[in-house]
């Protein structure tokens, strides 16, 4: 079987449940996110945008919507210092498809680089709120332009933070 740096990467990723307080270093956030911008999409239209948070009282509120969407009170990101909210321009019809790369991108940097990530849903949801569209507009983002994709949580994992990998389904890929 071939293997390289590349498909190493992808074997060893996981997503991270529990995070160490600490914010994560500039340089490794930027590295994170240079990746997304490098996904491919539709076109290269390059639909998605990328909000790097980093604000706690801003990461507690978008939690708190998150949270709120699930019909819980706990913290759907785990303790991740940083929130990485994935949108793309709702007119494109490719938005989602290239929101999910962008996501699957930052989520293999972000192991490559040591940092603990997980993708969690319900960003359509939350920028569909009034809450997040307000924050959409805080941002400098149009509301009606941008749809939620994903949230790539991140941080570095704490202790118990990241299982082993599931075994591969036998019927994963058909043949034909």
């Amino acid at each position: 079987m071939i293997q390289n740096e590349v498909l190493s990467a992808i074997a060893a990723r996981r997503s991270c449940r529990a995070y160490l307080p600490e914010q994560i270093k500039p340089e490794e956030l930027q590295a994170v996110v240079t990746a997304g911008t490098w996904a491919p999409t539709g076109m290269n239209r390059q639909s998605p945008v990328i909000a790097a948070v980093q604000d706690q009282a801003t990461r507690d509120r978008l939690s708190a919507i998150n949270a709120s969407i699930m019909g819980r009170d706990g913290d759907p990101f785990y303790g991740a210092p940083t929130v990485l909210v994935v949108l793309a321009d709702r007119s494109v019809h490719t938005c989602v498809e290239d929101g999910s790369l962008v996501m699957g991108d930052l989520l293999l940097a972000a192991s490559s680089v040591g940092l603990g990530s997980c993708w969690i849903h319900r960003a359509k949801e939350t920028f569909e709120t009034e809450e997040g569209k307000e924050l959409l507009r805080k941002w400098g983002l149009d509301p009606e332009k941008y749809r939620g994709v994903g949230n790539c949580i991140l941080g570095y994992p704490a202790p118990g933070g990241i299982k082993p990998a599931a075994p591969r389904k036998a019927d994963y890929v058909v043949n034909v």
